[in-house]
């Protein structure tokens, strides 16, 4: 843990909050010890939409809806 946590510039307590998941280290950090363990390459997965596939459905759904014209009232009618 002490050689993990040199490589990655900071101290045993925050790499063990690290570990613990908290939300309250900064990205940076993560990206150092992910670094420092050699994983630093799929840090591009988080971001990448193609895998968020909550994120797509809320988007599809929040997509404007098709709006069907009443018969006869479309393009072209003049009468």
């Amino acid at each position: 843990m002490a050689v993990i946590a040199e490589r990655a510039f900071t101290s045993r307590a925050t790499l063990q909050r690290v570990e613990a998941g908290d939300p309250a280290v900064s990205i940076g950090i993560y990206a150092a010890v992910l670094l420092a363990l050699g994983l630093l390459s799929g840090l591009q997965d988080v971001a990448d939409a193609a895998h968020d596939t909550v994120g797509q459905s809320l988007a599809a759904a929040a997509l404007p809806q098709r709006v069907r014209l009443p018969h006869g009232k479309g393009k072209g009618d003049h009468g």
